[in-house]
């Protein structure tokens, strides 16, 4: 199948938006950031915006299957033609592999999917990492307080996102300085 954001639209929508509507909302507005950041990434301008509209697919009641949605979605997506890109930088998005491994699923994540680093991946770190669950824009310092709140401390999200915080820093401030390079 080819890939395009417009389907990958379609396919968020009729699986979340009635079963999750509040984590709807998030991925639309992730999708519409990464809309923003597309600049950055040049030929991966559709690729960004299709993964950052399937990234939480995982979480569908439909899809879901282990606990890990990031595994989830990637499994989900290889299975239904959506293309081994898109499903790994769904599989990785956001240090997902650190909530794979509180699952006991990491080397599973690791060994199904490969994890890339490149300007599409910190792109789709970034418009996640620094969108709300309702859509609204946060810092990253609010997106992970936000998290910690909503979780609570005990809970594997809290756990895993403070290991990866490192990471999710690093790959926002990559693009953050990718933004400042850009022409205006």
């Amino acid at each position: 199948m080819s890939l395009s954001s417009g389907l990958a639209e379609t396919t968020s929508q009729r699986h979340l938006q009635d079963a999750l509507p509040r984590r709807w909302l998030h991925v639309k507005a992730v999708a519409a950031k990464a809309e923003g950041l597309a600049r950055l990434v040049g030929d991966d301008a559709e690729l960004l915006t299709a993964a950052a509209w399937l990234h939480d697919i995982g979480y569908a009641p439909d899809v879901a299957d282990t606990g890990s949605h990031a595994l989830d979605g990637a499994r989900w997506l290889r299975s239904h033609g959506f293309g081994d890109r898109v499903a790994a930088l769904v599989a990785h998005h956001s240090c997902a592999v650190h909530e794979a491994d509180e699952r006991g699923l990491g080397q599973a994540l690791a060994d199904e999917f490969p994890r890339e680093e490149t300007a599409t991946s910190d792109a789709l770190w970034h418009a996640d990492m620094t969108t709300g669950p309702d859509g609204q824009d946060l810092t990253v310092d609010e997106r992970l307080a936000e998290i910690r709140q909503r979780y609570g401390p005990d809970d594997v999200v809290t756990r895993f996102r403070l290991r990866a915080e490192p990471m999710l820093r690093d790959a926002i401030g990559r693009t953050q300085r990718r933004l400042s390079a850009q022409p205006t």
